[in-house]
């Protein structure tokens, strides 16, 4: 079943809202972000629609990755956020907004220690929190706008065969309210996406490398071929290539189809 909110009426407890969000919450789907694009073709929605689902059966990550859910206990939802003639040479920018933004947030209510794992997980304690995956709807050359589909491992007690996963429950030793998680951390990921319209583009990207896990250390990496080799995480690319400092000194920059970062 389908329940559209405000902001306002979701969080009755709020006093001063500061951006408005027209929120619809169900109970089960397959994934928010295919329910949010099927939605986005019917309907010609004003800008910060969210949905949100208690249970996702058929969650997605980057280049097709499953994301593990637990009923009741995650935290997955997905945003539409329209863009005035953005281009696409700075999509990932909106990439660092949202890890910047989730990463405020869940150290808003007390997860220290977060990181942003490139290209976008995002990490407390060495380990998987949350997930993000965002798609861009293209419009002459523009981006006009983009879902951003987030999972957020909140009270989750367990992660049968995933042993980089954690949850801010296990990190913490406490249950956490749903609604007060995705209240500030979707706030929060609306304010530095203001930073996007802003053209705030090159402290965006520094600020994302401030953050990264495992920068300026010397980490083992695997490449498309299976090779592993040593590297440096030095930064990111303007268009979101990870640059690493190679043995020989040399700066090579790599996309994530590419590489993968073993830890």
């Amino acid at each position: 079943m389908t329940f559209l909110f405000l902001v306002a009426v979701l969080f009755g407890n709020i006093n001063t809202i500061l951006i408005t969000v027209k929120i619809i919450k169900l109970n089960a789907i397959g994934s928010t972000n295919d329910y949010l694009k099927a939605l986005y073709k019917k309907i010609d929605f004003e800008d910060q629609l969210l949905v949100v689902a208690k249970d996702q059966t058929k969650g997605r990550g980057q280049v097709g990755s499953k994301w593990h859910t637990e009923r009741g206990k995650s935290l997955n939802f997905s945003l539409l956020r329209r863009f005035n003639r953005l281009t696409i040479t700075h999509q990932f920018t909106i990439n660092c907004a949202v890890s910047l933004g989730i990463k405020k947030g869940l150290e808003q209510i007390g997860i220290g220690t977060v990181k942003i794992k490139w290209p976008n997980d995002i990490l407390s304690d060495d380990k998987k929190l949350c997930g993000i995956l965002i798609e861009n709807q293209l419009q002459a050359g523009f981006i006009a706008s983009s879902i951003i589909g987030v999972g957020i491992n909140v009270n989750n007690r367990s992660f049968p065969n995933l042993p980089r996963a954690s949850s801010m429950f296990l990190i913490k030793k406490k249950e956490f309210d749903l609604d007060r998680v995705l209240q500030v951390v979707s706030e929060s990921i609306s304010s530095e996406l203001k930073r996007v319209e802003n053209r705030d583009f090159e402290d965006l990207k520094t600020e994302y490398e401030q953050h990264l896990f495992r920068k300026d250390t010397i980490s083992v990496f695997e490449n498309g071929e299976g090779e592993r080799f040593n590297g440096i995480i030095k930064g990111i690319s303007k268009t979101g290539e990870l640059c690493l400092e190679m043995e020989n000194e040399s700066l090579n920059y790599f996309n994530l189809k590419d590489l993968q970062l073993l830890y």
